[in-house]
């Protein structure tokens, strides 16, 4: 795939009508046109299984250019390891202190965090300086403060990077889902097209990426015109445009398998461990310790219940039984 920009769109080719006298005459019509052509997603490119946004296995880009220091592999040393962290909180007997954050639902705060680090070294250890106009922040401002003109050589900070992600998201209302979408599209792109993300770029290429997933992803999606709202100086036909070049430079292939979104909510925490970023541990509520019990009552109740079907329980537990017994029960105590 590589360095590849342009729409693969079909073609199909001009209809004729057959020659009736001749019988070898083969001509496509209008009912079997198109019918070998494989939908998008079933296609499978020459390097699927080494491009991270559509293989499991695939290692991640931002991973690898987070661990580049001055141009060499950054290793910790051995002895420093079990010195970075110290646990804030533990649980105890009263009190059981929870990770919020899973692959299903991401802390969206520490999730944001961790794409703009990804976005942080994407940019400052990029390999090379190449460019698209539609992502050029001097053609196309996002404000109407003037560009300066060295406003490309100076790489940003990941507090800039995170305050502008930040700010898109909480306007729009985005999930944390959407921001691990958003780092799947942006490494896409940087697979399929040639250009790279750096000082001059990042905003729209993040932009184009956000709008893309948010649309995806959320089932109320946002609007071109609503971001037209957050952006004050940006205009729809500008939104338009950045979102068609994208597609178009995505190839239209805008699937995220789901091992490969949890390949990369599991490499963004290996990137918070990095950068001693620490997902907060909230307190196990009654609420959540309900709904935590009840989650597994349910899924206890179908084991069971499968195992009956299948006679490996023994018979002295009716299927009625097992039944009563599940809607009746009902928890000794509740973690306070």
């Amino acid at each position: 795939m590589g360095n590849k920009n342009s729409c693969c769109a079909y073609t199909s080719p001009p209809l004729r009508h057959k020659d009736i006298s001749n019988p070898n005459d083969n001509v496509r019509n209008n009912d079997d046109s198109g019918g070998n052509l494989q939908h998008i997603s079933e296609r499978e490119p020459e390097d699927w299984d080494t491009d991270p946004s559509l293989h499991p296995k695939a290692r991640t880009i931002f991973l690898e250019r987070s661990k580049i220091e001055n141009g060499l592999s950054r290793k910790r040393s051995l002895n420093n390891i079990g010195d970075v962290r110290t646990l804030k909180k533990s649980s105890s007997c009263s009190t059981i202190y929870l990770d919020d954050s899973t692959v299903s639902q991401p802390n969206l705060k520490n999730t944001l965090k961790c794409v703009s680090f990804a976005i942080y070294y994407h940019i400052k250890n990029r390999t090379s300086e190449r460019h698209m106009d539609i992502f050029d922040e001097k053609l196309h401002p996002l404000t109407k403060d003037e560009v300066s003109d060295d406003y490309d050589n100076y790489n940003p900070e990941h507090r800039q990077i995170y305050k502008f992600v930040r700010t898109l998201f909480n306007a729009a209302q985005l999930t944390a889902e959407c921001a691990i979408i958003t780092l799947v599209y942006l490494e896409r792109l940087l697979t399929y097209a040639d250009v790279d993300i750096t000082p001059g770029n990042w905003k729209r290429i993040v932009l184009g990426a956000i709008l893309l997933a948010s649309k995806v992803w959320d089932d109320q999606a946002v609007w071109n015109i609503d971001y037209c709202q957050i952006l004050k100086d940006i205009t729809v036909d500008d939104m338009n445009e950045l979102e068609r070049q994208f597609l178009e430079m995505l190839q239209f292939n805008i699937n995220v398998p789901s091992s490969v979104y949890a390949k990369y909510y599991f490499d963004l925490r290996s990137l918070a461990e990095d950068n001693d970023l620490i997902f907060p541990a909230e307190p196990l509520s009654k609420e959540r310790a309900q709904k935590l019990e009840a989650m597994s009552r349910i899924y206890e109740d179908k084991i069971t219940l499968d195992a009956l079907k299948k006679n490996q329980i023994k018979k002295w537990s009716s299927l009625d039984n097992v039944n009563s017994m599940a809607a009746s029960r009902k928890s000794v105590a509740i973690l306070s």
